[in-house]
């Protein structure tokens, strides 16, 4: 690094002075940490139609392709295909296409600033133009099997065999990795020392080349001879071999050219709806005010559109399709069939005296009234209050939902067998109770976990607590913690899904749940239920030390505090405190343990089942100042509005 000597200007008493600088010639000047995406609307309305419309879009996107490989997959007819092979490697590619730009852009619909770091940048760039580049040279393919299939009908199962099949992929994953290699060593090089803020919703090249502090010609032809060359190049081929087929079908028969066309009239719509766009925006040797929109056709309709195209016109596929969903249905009845022959269980409740199941309903309809007002007043409260924006009131909003949907799926159920003569729930409600019970159950822990991490952020290092804790951070946390709970009662419905029932249906609790479902099981259950304590058993106790060892370290570290900051941080520990006792106790004791029945279970489920989510609002309201004082400002606010 040398050091470069250059004059600046000074203007004083009406003269001019030259007055010599010295700089350092950095090799990439003053690189920026991130840039400001501006999304494809800044209006807070209209991001909030594109978060919702592109989620259903994404969605449908993941569905209708991975639907087209499973399809594929699981058919011999249509693998042993080197059209559905190829079709197989599309869909799959339009999935990893999607994802890289989908996601980001519905996240970042949900905030004000949106921001990616120069390396997130980079890995977008490059994982864009990959799968891009891979998917134009099987499209490509997919038009080289159609011309041989038609034009060449006697040798194509020795042309098109699999070896040559595996030799054309190959070549499209190495050329789309050396595209987007060469378009990751031009942006790499790029300088950025100005502006950082990208009139996009994802980084592209032209984007970047405008930003960079240098002069970009040579690289925008680089860019124009890269991307662009490619698209017109493989453009004009697919439109040579297409012409050439249509020309070749005057010497077929009526049904040879109506199938023919059929088949390459859904492959011509997706390279037009592909290509055409791509031309557009990589030819130009700049970018254009409405590339966003054009953006939006190929990165997020076409993929959308490829599994519509492909299955619409095509009857093999939805004909395989239907198949594959009465194969599905066949083995799920038959399992059913094989598995039990019980269609329903008897629930004892928690007591079989007629006084006591009086008293039951009234009780406990009383408590879970007050479960879902209280959580849901402090998820309005949260919802409405500004003062209410920080980590600890984001998780404990998510606290509170999960409150309420834990204790729904068992509360109801209770109250209204407690008026019942013959209390019955069915296989597939039993089924669905163990699954959403666990679900909601284990988001409510893995959200204790995130505002005991957030306690200790806050307590232990202040002075980073913003950066640390952003709003994109809890986000994050807070979809991980929805999956892991996913992954978690998916894992335990599959295991109660494999019970086989044969014999009695009686089962001795209010709810049902996999222990007293393993009692009920017509087979050695050990292995199970060593796969549930290793499941629900672990999640707790390893959850209950992980908050234990998080609670020490804070009370530790609050000897440096001054005597009012240990009074605020020990006010607002031992609440989150009191909650994961009450909660962790019962958990550890019901599934830490074999398959036994203990007649004081029922009474332990009552308390993490319905006493912890009642608990939770007065817990966090009567020892919170700032909810309390929230929750006034809301009712005064309702009362004036009335008035």
């Amino acid at each position: 690094m040398a050091p470069r000597s250059s004059q600046l200007p000074f203007h004083a008493n009406g003269r001019l002075y030259m007055l010599p600088v010295v700089a350092f010639n950095f090799s990439l000047e003053i690189m920026q940490n991130e840039f400001v995406l501006l999304g494809l609307s800044e209006n807070p309305n209209v991001q909030k139609v594109v978060c919702v419309v592109f989620l259903f879009s994404y969605i449908a996107t993941v569905g209708g392709n991975l639907l087209i490989v499973v399809t594929i997959g699981s058919s011999p007819a249509l693998l042993g295909s080197p059209m559905y092979f190829f079709l197989a490697f599309l869909s799959f590619l339009d999935v990893c296409f999607s994802t890289v730009i989908a996601p980001k852009m519905i996240v970042d619909s949900l905030y004000e600033r949106k921001t990616i770091s120069f390396e997130g940048c980079m890995t977008q760039l490059f994982a864009e133009h990959f799968f891009a580049g891979v998917e134009v040279i099987v499209l490509t393919a997919m038009a080289y099997d159609r011309y041989v299939a038609i034009c060449k009908p006697l040798h194509y199962s020795s042309t098109m065999n699999w070896r040559l099949c595996g030799i054309l992929m190959g070549v499209a994953w190495t050329g789309g990795f050396l595209h987007s290699m060469i378009q990751i060593l031009f942006t790499s090089q790029l300088p950025f020392c100005g502006p950082n803020v990208i009139d996009h919703f994802m980084c592209d090249l032209y984007l970047l080349l405008e930003l960079a502090c240098t002069d970009t010609y040579v690289l925008g032809l680089l860019v124009v001879a890269n991307s662009g060359f490619i698209c017109i190049v493989l453009f004009s081929l697919l439109l040579v071999s297409y012409g050439v087929i249509l020309l070749s079908l005057r010497t077929h028969g009526a049904e040879g050219q109506r199938k023919a066309l059929s088949t390459c009239g859904s492959h011509i719509a997706v390279v037009v709806l592909f290509f055409v766009l791509c031309i557009f925006v990589y030819v130009p040797p700049s970018a254009l005010p409405f590339d966003k929109m054009v953006a939006i056709f190929y990165t997020i309709l076409t993929p959308l559109l490829n599994p519509l195209i492909y299955t619409f016109r095509n009857k093999e596929v939805k004909n395989a399709m239907r198949k594959v969903w009465d194969r599905i249905m066949g083995v799920c009845n038959e399992r059913m069939t094989m598995n039990h022959s019980v269609t329903e269980f008897i629930l004892f409740g928690l007591t079989q005296d007629a006084e006591k199941q009086k008293a039951i309903f009234g009780v406990f309809l009383i408590l879970y009234f007050g479960t879902l007002l209280g959580n849901f007043l402090i998820v309005v409260t949260i919802k409405t209050s500004r003062t209410l924006g920080s980590p600890m009131y984001f998780f404990l909003f998510y606290l509170s939902f999960a409150d309420a949907c834990f204790s729904t799926t068992t509360a109801p159920r209770l109250i209204v067998d407690s008026v019942s003569q013959r209390k019955t729930i069915s296989y597939n409600e039993c089924m669905t109770q163990v699954f959403a019970a666990h679900f909601f159950g284990c988001m409510e822990i893995f959200v204790l976990i995130l505002m005991a991490v957030d306690r200790y952020v806050a307590i232990c290092k202040p002075l980073r607590y913003t950066s640390i804790m952003s709003r994109r951070v809890c986000v994050v946390l807070v979809i991980l913690a929805w999956g892991g709970s996913c992954i978690h009662s998916s894992a335990q419905i599959l295991l109660a899904l494999r019970l086989p029932f044969c014999g009695p249906n009686v089962i001795d609790h209010y709810f049902c749940d996999l222990q007293p479902l393993l009692k009920l099981a017509c087979m050695d259950t050990y292995v199970i239920n060593l796969l549930v304590v290793s499941n629900s058993g672990a999640i707790c106790m390893v959850s209950f030390i992980i908050l234990l060892i998080s609670y020490v370290v804070i009370l530790y570290s609050l000897r440096n505090h001054s005597a009012e900051g240990r009074r605020k941080a020990l006010s607002t520990c031992s609440s989150h405190f009191i909650v994961v006792v009450i909660f962790f106790g019962p958990c550890i004791f019901i599934y830490t343990r074999p398959p036994t029945i203990f007649p004081v279970d029922k009474m332990v489920a009552v308390f993490y089942t319905i006493g912890t989510p009642l608990l939770n609002p007065l817990i966090y309201t009567l020892r919170n100042a700032e909810v309390k004082n929230a929750m006034r400002k809301l009712w005064c606010g309702k009362y004036d509005f009335s008035g």
